[in-house]
């Protein structure tokens, strides 16, 4: 694996010398209906913001000047769908929860500019605190009016134009609003719109699908959540860090796993079934999970005895009954765990890892989940903050798989 890694020295911040030019507030292109949002037991912890960073080379039917003007456009339009990413987080006096105040107040939108090229900014992949500038997090220094400085707005867009034509999109958005699915959905309507054609999903703004039974039922036990001691309504990111090492202490490595390596891990697992029936759990997200799990736990070469615990995301949308529409807006992720201890990882057939890490996914059941939600809302969770964890991250690419890890 050691062979396999890739580092690269990233860029100064400073490197890629943006220059702000234009920024503004959008508001929605109709009147929408003033109204409070319920935010799931799910959403209610996950008050941060998610910033994301999308590269575009040159297109000369599609110059930088007209991107910037299609996705203002387009942006003002899907405020009208998702009206409540034109709002307000706030917090309900009577109950201490998040609510979402959907009062229109808008996004905000930052036109700006490098002189660097895209060539001259290297691997994309690669985590680059240069990158931070593409991104506006907060509304100081920007020249719009006093009272949209008064409120975090839920939504920034920012167009960043390269000397070589290229061009950048920076969104930041409250994690409260989506998950990684209903982002991905948001982020094609807006294209779509942005070219004149139709939403490609209507999305579904209904957080009433995930809320709490009453009374509250906990049927089962969740390791995979700890209670903390955070008020209803204060903000997340003023919670402690899970880590004792500050972001200078990590070290960024990105390991390419080819098509090739997946089958030989697949392979691998097969052997020791058989062929049997129960094979079917070899995926490739599960031996790729497997693999790296087992890495980083035997890494830190202490006890054998000492149990680690792995957890990974899971949409519950097909898993409750009936199941939340595909289009379902909002968080509808769990964490599923599993255990073992360094010596069972050491010693044990990579078969049985695979299988550990697949019966994390099927423990979720629609009772697990909303077993899961209820206790959210009695003891105020996070799923991020467990003592000794393994938390994976795969994105998959067309070349095979790529690993974030810090």
């Amino acid at each position: 694996m050691g062979s396999l890694s890739q580092e690269l020295p990233p860029l100064q911040a400073q490197d890629l010398k943006i220059k702000i030019k234009e920024s503004c507030m959008v508001l929605p292109a109709q009147k929408t209906e003033r109204r409070s949002m319920l935010l799931s037991n799910i959403d209610q912890v996950l008050n941060f913001s998610v910033e994301t960073v999308h590269f575009f080379p040159l297109n000369k039917d599609f110059p930088p000047h007209i991107v910037a003007e299609k996705l203002r456009s387009a942006l003002a339009n899907i405020l009208v769908t998702y009206d409540f990413m034109a709002g307000r987080l706030k917090v309900n006096p009577n109950t201490g929860r998040f609510e979402i105040d959907c009062n229109g107040a808008g996004a905000v939108f930052v036109v700006a500019s490098s002189e660097c090229t895209l060539d001259e900014i290297g691997d994309f992949v690669y985590p680059n605190p240069a990158f931070k500038d593409l991104i506006v997090k907060s509304l100081d220094g920007l020249p719009l009016e006093k009272e949209d400085h008064h409120d975090q707005p839920l939504c920034i867009v920012q167009v960043t134009s390269f000397k070589c034509g290229g061009f950048a999109i920076g969104l930041s958005t409250n994690h409260a609003t989506f998950d990684g699915l209903s982002f991905k959905i948001f982020l094609d309507n807006l294209a779509a719109l942005a070219s004149d054609k139709p939403l490609v999903v209507i999305p579904c703004n209904d957080r009433h699908l995930l809320a709490a039974r009453s009374p509250p039922r906990v049927t089962f036990d969740h390791p995979e959540m700890i209670k903390l001691n955070i008020p209803l309504g204060q903000d997340s990111n003023s919670n402690a860090s899970i880590f004792d090492d500050t972001q200078e202490d990590l070290d960024f490595k990105i390991f390419r796993l080819t098509s090739d390596i997946i089958a030989h891990l697949k392979e691998k697992a097969k052997k020791a079934l058989g062929g049997t029936q129960n094979s079917r759990y070899i995926t490739g997200f599960n031996v790729v999970t497997a693999h790296v799990w087992r890495c980083k736990a035997l890494s830190l070469g202490d006890d054998p005895e000492r149990e680690s615990r792995l957890l990974y995301a899971v949409d519950i949308r097909p898993r409750l009954n009936p199941p939340l529409p595909a289009s379902y807006v909002g968080n509808a992720v769990l964490s599923a765990y599993t255990t073992a201890k360094c010596k069972e990882l050491e010693d044990g057939p990579f078969s049985k890892l695979v299988e550990k890490v697949s019966e994390g996914a099927k423990r979720i059941t629609d009772e697990y989940a909303r077993s899961a939600i209820d206790w959210r809302g009695i003891q105020r969770v996070s799923t991020w903050r467990v003592l000794d964890f393994i938390l994976v991250e795969i994105r998959v690419c067309k070349s095979g798989v790529s690993m974030g890890d810090a």
